[in-house]
């Protein structure tokens, strides 16, 4: 409701980034890009929310801590650092889908990570995350019918939005 404010929040690729992450080993540079949160969302979310926008933001720290732990020995506290401190979301939603309903999704499969193995993995990963009390997690039944969803979403939406208002900016994981 009201007028979308477009908010892009992508990290920014340097040179500098691009000069760095050409001499590390495969995951460093993933931490790298993630530490351009501190820099450039925090101040961003942070002014944002003070002129009251409701921020709506997909894969905020929650995917990237999920996929890099499910790498072969990445800790989920270690992969977590980086984000320490971002502003604390008001909500955070998953949307479960068996794997096996998701392979049958037209688009399964076209990105990096999208096979079983490594989906069970970062699965179990999102099941670590969810038990932090501290976060708002709802999970949404993502095999219902695209209106079914967009009811869910917008009614935890909705109610997150009603009582956040009430609350102070928590920081994430810390």
């Amino acid at each position: 409701r009201g007028s979308p404010d477009p908010c892009h929040v992508k990290p920014c690729i340097t040179l500098l980034w691009l000069s760095v992450a050409s001499y590390l080993e495969r995951p460093s540079p993933l931490l790298v890009l993630s530490e351009n949160h501190p820099l450039f969302f925090r101040p961003l979310i942070k002014e944002k929310l003070s002129q009251g926008v409701t921020l709506v933001m997909d894969r905020y720290a929650f995917s990237g801590v999920a996929f890099s732990g499910a790498k072969e020995n990445f800790s989920l506290d270690w992969c977590k650092q980086p984000d320490v401190g971002l502003p604390k979301p008001d909500l955070v939603l998953f949307l479960q889908l068996q794997l096996a309903d998701a392979a049958k999704r037209s688009a399964f499969g076209h990105e990096r990570y999208e096979n079983g193995a490594f989906q069970e993995r970062a699965l179990q990963c999102f099941h670590q995350l969810m038990r932090d009390t501290t976060v708002n997690w709802k999970v949404v039944d993502a095999s219902k019918s695209i209106e079914a969803v967009h009811e869910d979403i917008l009614v935890l939406s909705e109610d997150a939005i009603r009582t956040a208002t009430e609350k102070p900016l928590g920081e994430l994981w810390k």
